[in-house]
């Protein structure tokens, strides 16, 4: 799971410094695997060009003088077609590493003029696949100064291991949760607010084929009207970007941020391109599958998919289908936020071989409370970015209410750890991380949240009490 700092402030107001964060991060079982300050940007600069002239042993090369702002134009032959003079950019000069071409560059000599570094495009930095000519900023970019502070590549990137039993890790918002429940700020998540949309949804939801309402209790949707598609803004993509994604369209990438954002997998289909209504159904065993992979699967009948009139649109829970597919053309857009067994999700990806994010939050199961929530925080970024008119939310089946309650004998930490806590300690942590604790004494009644399906006992609420209390405070 990766993360930006900048991202992880958006939900944790703190005046921690980045170091006491990993630590706190890897004491309360989140363990940091990697940082990245983002170091390898810092050597580029925002310069001008100066002057663009005709290479004199070359029709396709320009040699260029390029000002880097310190007063002293430097010398630069460029391939690039959109090169000429005025362009601002991002440079690089003789000993940075370019990490898009793994070259470090010297002073070289080109058909027999000098060239003291590089005017760079995007692939060069790994921003993305553009490679046609070199990056060109807007007039009042700042030259002289970092490009990585002008774009937003000084954002430190943090990974940390997800362990099985902490799917409420796989959101931002969850782990900033763990860190003010460690002391280290307070929660600022955004409350999300209900969507009233303007008619009822027109596509229905059948649950009532064999095993469909175990498999999904409850699938909840929406249409919005009259959507323009086109590339996420710059911030959304910069964080895409970070963490290792490839930005897509706005649409698509508004699922991949919610995923990661509130640990809660959406999809969005193209409403024009389904028929009639979806049926959550089993497989058939004959039908074949396009997904969003570019691969055709064939699902075995105890596998379950997302169907219309015209077949399989979605392997449920873990990808949609290329044929129902959000593009560029989208006006009319479904918004998807359902619930999934987590065993069949993790039996059919294996036996598909096929790894999603999605699958990887479903099958460690996700918030059931979230759901509908989820859906309107994943239509209002819709309708925020993309415009449109949304309806008013349909759900079918109904949302599990979470009901395991525990009797947690305050004795157990002592017994298992050595380390007394009181009964006022043990609830207030409890309570930070989500738990609703009830009596005092020596015995707490403690209701576990739908964010945890990983607590089934008193061991379990050991374990959470002296994770956030802190391990290091164990007496050898």
């Amino acid at each position: 799971m990766k993360f930006t700092l900048s991202w992880l402030k958006d939900h944790l107001q703190t005046e921690a410094s980045l170091d006491d964060i990993v630590e706190t991060l890897t004491m309360i079982g989140l363990e940091v695997e990697h940082v990245d300050n983002r170091a390898a940007f810092q050597p580029f600069t925002i310069a001008k060009v100066l002057s663009a002239e005709r290479h004199p042993d070359a029709d396709k090369l320009q040699v260029l003088s390029v000002d880097t702002g310190d007063g002293n134009p430097i010398q630069v032959v460029c391939g690039a077609p959109n090169a000429r003079a005025g362009l601002i950019g991002a440079f690089a000069g003789p000993g940075t590493y370019v990490p898009g071409i793994d070259i470090t560059l010297g002073v070289g000599n080109i058909r027999g003029v000098e060239s003291h570094g590089m005017m760079c495009s995007e692939r060069e930095l790994e921003l993305s696949d553009e490679h046609d000519g070199i990056i060109d900023l807007p007039e009042d970019a700042p030259v002289g100064t970092p490009f990585a502070d002008y774009a937003g590549l000084n954002d430190p990137v943090v990974e940390i291991g997800i362990t099985p039993n902490r799917p409420d890790a796989l959101g931002v918002a969850g782990i900033a949760k763990d860190l003010a429940a460690a002391g280290l700020g307070t929660v600022i998540t955004p409350d999300i607010a209900p969507i009233t949309g303007n008619g009822p949804c027109p596509v229905d939801v059948d649950l009532s084929s064999d095993g469909a309402a175990e498999f999904c209790p409850a699938f909840g949707l929406r249409l919005v009207r009259n959507v323009k598609n086109g590339p996420s803004p710059q911030w959304m993509q910069q964080r895409l970007k970070a963490i290792g994604l490839r930005p897509i369209s706005a649409l698509v990438d508004i699922t991949n941020y919610v995923t990661f954002d509130r640990g809660r997998p959406l999809h969005v289909f193209d409403a024009d391109k389904v028929a009639g209504n979806l049926a959550i159904r089993r497989a058939t065993g004959e039908e074949e599958f396009l997904a969003l992979d570019g691969k055709t699967y064939k699902p075995s009948s105890d596998q379950f998919v997302i169907a219309d009139d015209n077949g399989p649109e979605s392997l449920a829970g873990i990808m949609g289908g290329e044929e129902s597919g959000c593009g560029l053309d989208t006006v009319n857009v479904l918004v998807e936020s359902a619930l999934w067994d987590p065993m069949t999700v993790a039996r059919t990806g294996r036996e598909l071989g096929i790894i999603t994010d999605a699958r990887y939050r479903f099958e460690r199961g996700v918030d059931p409370a979230f759901n509908m929530p989820g859906l309107d925080f994943g239509s209002q970024l819709v309708m925020d970015l993309c415009g449109g008119e949304p309806t008013e939310s349909l759900c079918a089946g109904s949302i599990p209410e979470p009901d395991l309650e525990i009797d947690y004998p305050v004795s157990e930490a002592e017994r298992l750890t050595g380390a007394a806590v009181s009964s006022e300690e043990s609830a207030e942590i409890l309570t930070r991380l989500g738990f609703t604790v009830t009596g005092e004494g020596d015995v707490l009644r403690v209701k576990v949240p739908g964010t945890r399906p990983d607590v089934h006992g008193k061991a379990d609420l050991v374990e959470e009490v002296m994770r956030i209390r802190g391990i290091n405070n164990i007496e050898p």
